[in-house]
């Protein structure tokens, strides 16, 4: 698709709720071009509606995901909440894959809201020896017939890189849509749409703003239909990004390339820095030899990298002693790698897994790493004062 450059060096701020009409024909104009293509019409009504300042940022996204179109929301789960509701047909609703490997949130939503509140009928895929088994995933395809798959190019905390090629050519076989969630992957490194995928969701919370100072969403697709559908959703359910966020974001999106390569620039040397580390028993990252999923990566991604986290495991002779080594690292880091629920910031954060998927990865000494963009001697610096405390 071929999008018009936009001039974003001068987007305004339009804060108002409500807009001027001018008179009855203008709008009844408005009203009825409500949902056609989102980014045509220039009659603004309300800002829940549209906002001058957001569909400036939209055409920023559109621009770096080469989409047809893109919907702001508030936050990444808003984002996957368009999504999903696309495709609710009531009673008539084929099943819905997701895959296990994914955002905990993400399975949390499906479990408490889809699931509980919603009643939808909902199956889920699960990785084996951290890899997804494609004959397995065909099997269920042909068994449940669903509506569509969702999955992360690259998964939280574990980084398998699926082989989502093949993923979509067999989705397209058995009349599957494919919502993709590309948080951890970006448009930098791949760009689903461009190989057939229907939607690409990110949390723009995470490295497309990077700065860790907004909460936000995108959805992203070509087909008009699906867009209508997520417009239709948007306002009614009030999922609408804030113009003062809009702007904020339109302004990081100017360095996200920038950020982005050296995020992946620093997360390699400290992924190679801690393999060789004897007080680390392993690493997991993408753009290492070792990693489970490499190929797929080196397929996916060529040469451009491989994203910015790691999970690490620290060494220890029990899981106790795992516990009290881990518990040792993070409080020497507390002033230098904070432990910060979030990840895609410019500064390195860290969390420890088990506090948080303990149920599904009671991993006693394991940490995600979320590596920023600081000059890659300082902060290797600074993980040596962790791991000297260990």
């Amino acid at each position: 698709m071929a999008n018009k450059k936009v001039n974003y060096n001068h987007t305004p701020l339009y804060r108002e709720a409500g807009f001027n009409l001018k008179d009855s024909e203008t709008t009844k104009k408005a009203f009825a071009d409500e949902l056609e293509h989102h980014h045509e019409p220039d009659n603004y009504i309300y800002s829940r509606y549209r906002n001058p300042t957001t569909v400036a940022v939209e055409k920023q996204l559109m621009e770096l995901e080469e989409s047809n179109w893109a919907l702001l929301v508030e936050t990444g789960m808003a984002a996957i909440d368009v999504a999903v509701s696309i495709f609710e047909k009531g009673n008539e609703t084929r099943p819905w894959l997701f895959f296990h490997e994914i955002y905990g949130g993400t399975n949390s939503f499906i479990d408490t809201v889809l699931i509980k509140r919603r009643n939808r009928d909902i199956h889920r895929f699960y990785a084996n020896e951290g890899n997804y088994d494609l004959a397995a995933l065909e099997d269920m395809l042909k068994k449940i017939k669903p509506e569509f798959i969702f999955f992360e190019a690259v998964s939280n905390p574990m980084l398998i890189v699926a082989d989502v090629k093949r993923i979509i050519e067999l989705a397209k076989q058995y009349s599957c849509k494919i919502i993709i969630d590309n948080t951890f992957g970006t448009p930098y490194l791949w760009k689903p749409l461009l190989d057939g995928a229907d939607l690409v969701i990110h949390s723009a919370t995470k490295y497309l703003s990077g700065h860790g100072n907004i909460s936000a969403g995108v959805i992203c697709g070509n087909d008009t239909e699906l867009l209508k559908e997520a417009i239709e959703y948007r306002k009614w359910a009030g999922h609408f990004l804030s113009p003062d966020d809009a702007y904020r974001l339109g302004s990081q999106l100017k360095s996200f390339n920038l950020r982005f390569k050296q995020h992946c620039n620093n997360a390699l040397a400290v992924a190679k820095y801690l393999e060789k580390h004897p007080k680390i028993e392993s690493v997991l990252y993408p753009g290492l030899e070792s990693h489970p999923t490499r190929k797929q990566a080196l397929d996916l991604f060529g040469d451009k990298g491989y994203s910015g986290m790691i999970t690490f495991d620290i060494k220890g002779t029990s899981d106790e002693d795992k516990r009290n080594k881990l518990n040792r690292f993070v409080a020497a880091l507390e002033e230098h790698i904070p432990l910060i629920p979030t990840l895609g910031e410019a500064d390195t954060i860290l969390l420890p897994v088990e506090p948080v998927w303990g149920a599904k990865y009671p991993l006693p000494g394991v940490i995600r790493f979320s590596v920023g963009i600081e000059e890659i001697d300082h902060l290797i610096s600074m993980i040596e004062i962790g791991l000297g405390k260990v």
